[in-house]
C-alpha cells in the first residue's frame, strides 16, 4: 500500500487504475480527513482487505464496490494456465476472505456475491477474459452505486419542502459511496435546485466522522454547516433550529429496522419526542430482505482504544471495561420513510418495502 500526497479537491473517492491484468484501487484515505487529503494505492488484495478493516475506506456502498474491486486484484495472483479448479478455489478464497473485514454493512456481501457468481459462470471463457468480465463488473458496480445516490437525490429533495434547517449523522456523503451520497445526496441536489440549506452535523463519536468527513465534504460544497456534539442534538431540535433529520444505513431489514452507525438510534427517539421526521436514505443493495427484523443483523464491535485512547489520546483510566458497538438499529416505527433510488418508502412496512423495491 503506497502513501501518496494530493491537493487535489476533486479526486474521487474510488478510482480503478489500469487494466485487469495489472490494474490497482486508488482510494482516498479518509482516517487522515480533514487535516490531509492522501490517497493508497491498493494493489494486493491483503491492502484492500486492511483499508476496509482500518476505515480508511467506509460507508456500506463504499466498501462494496472496493471489495468488488478486490476481487479483481486478488486474481492477478492466478497463472492464466491455471485450471478452472484452480480459478474456482482462488475466486471462493478471495470473497470469503473479503467479506470477513466488517459484519455490518450489506452492501459487502451484495457485491462479493455479485462477483463470486459472475466468476464461477465462465464457461468457455479463459483466464483473462474471466478477468476482463470481472473488471467490466466491478466498474458496473461503481457506476451504478454513482446513479442510484443521484436519484435518492431526486425523491429525497420532495420531502424537505420549505425545510430549512436539517441534521445528519455519521457520514453518507460522497467519501461513503461513488459520487453524490446517499443522505448528503438529498442535501446536495436540493443545493442544485436552488435551496438553501442549513445542516446540523452530529460529530458521531468515537471516530468522528461527522467532523471528520462530513463537515468537510459539506463545507467543500459550500454549505452551511454547524458541527455540533452528539450530545447536543435534542437541544438544536429544542429550540427549532432543524425541521427534519436525515442519515444513511448500513443495512436495513425486510420490516425496515435500519442499521447505522451507533447514537442513530438516539437521534430517531430525539427526532420523534420532538416531532421531527427521521428519513433514511439508503439505495436497494442496503435491504437484505433475508432479516425479517433489525435483530437479525449481526453488530460489528470495535477496538476498545477507539474510545480508551481516541486519536492517540488517553482520556480513560487504564483496565476501565469498554463496550464499542460500532452501529446500533433503529426501529421501522421510528423512520418516517425510506428514501432509495426507486422512490420513498413511506410508511416504512415490509409490504411498502417490496412494492418500492419491486420485489415479490
Amino acid at each position: 500500500m503506497n502513501n501518496l500526497n494530493t491537493t487535489s479537491q476533486k479526486q474521487e473517492t474510488i478510482t480503478w487504475v489500469g487494466d485487469a491484468q495489472s490494474g490497482h484501487l486508488v482510494l482516498i484515505d479518509q482516517t487522515k480527513l480533514p487535516g490531509e487529503l492522501v490517497t493508497i494505492a491498493c494493489r494486493d488484495v491483503e491492502s484492500v482487505w486492511e483499508a476496509i478493516k482500518m476505515l480508511r475506506v467506509r460507508g456500506a456502498p463504499a466498501i462494496g464496490i472496493a471489495a468488488a474491486y478486490g476481487v479483481v486484484i486478488g486474481l492477478q495472483t492466478l497463472s492464466s494456465d491455471a485450471t478452472d479448479e484452480a480459478f474456482d478455489e482462488r475466486v471462493n478464497e478471495l470473497t470469503d476472505y473479503l467479506a470477513n473485514s466488517r459484519p455490518t454493512a450489506v452492501n459487502l456481501f451484495w457485491a462479493l456475491d455479485r462477483m463470486r457468481r459472475l466468476a464461477l459462470d465462465k464457461t468457455g471463457l479463459s483466464i483473462e477474459e474471466a478477468r476482463k468480465k470481472l473488471l467490466a463488473e466491478a466498474r458496473d458496480v461503481h457506476e451504478e452505486d454513482r446513479e442510484m445516490c443521484r436519484a435518492i437525490g431526486r425523491h429525497g429533495v420532495a420531502l424537505l419542502g420549505d425545510v430549512e434547517g436539517v441534521l445528519t449523522h455519521c457520514n453518507a456523503g460522497g467519501l461513503a459511496t461513488a459520487e453524490y451520497g446517499t443522505a448528503l445526496s438529498v442535501f446536495f441536489t436540493a443545493q442544485d435546485q436552488g435551496q438553501h440549506l442549513h445542516v446540523y452535523v452530529d460529530e458521531t463519536r468515537p471516530l468522528l466522522q461527522g467532523a471528520r468527513l462530513t463537515a468537510w465534504e459539506l463545507m467543500q460544497r459550500g454549505i452551511e454547516a454547524t458541527l455540533i456534539c452528539d450530545s447536543m442534538a435534542a437541544q438544536v431540535m429544542r429550540e427549532g433550529r432543524v425541521q427534519a433529520v436525515i442519515t444513511g444505513a448500513d443495512r436495513i431489514a425486510a420490516n425496515g429496522d435500519s442499521a447505522n452507525k451507533i447514537g442513530t438510534y438516539s437521534i430517531a427517539i430525539l427526532a420523534r419526542a420532538h416531532g421531527i421526521p427521521f428519513y433514511i436514505a439508503a439505495p436497494s443493495s442496503t435491504f437484505d430482505l433475508t432479516l425479517a427484523h433489525g435483530d437479525d443483523i449481526p453488530i460489528e464491535e470495535r477496538n476498545p482504544r477507539e474510545i480508551t485512547h481516541g486519536f492517540g489520546k488517553q482520556t480513560a483510566p487504564d483496565g476501565v471495561q469498554v463496550y464499542n458497538p460500532a452501529f446500533d438499529v433503529t426501529p421501522a416505527e421510528y423512520i418516517d420513510a425510506i428514501i432509495t433510488e426507486c422512490g420513498v418508502i413511506q410508511p416504512v412496512t415490509e409490504d411498502n418495502i417490496r412494492e418500492v423495491l419491486g420485489v415479490v
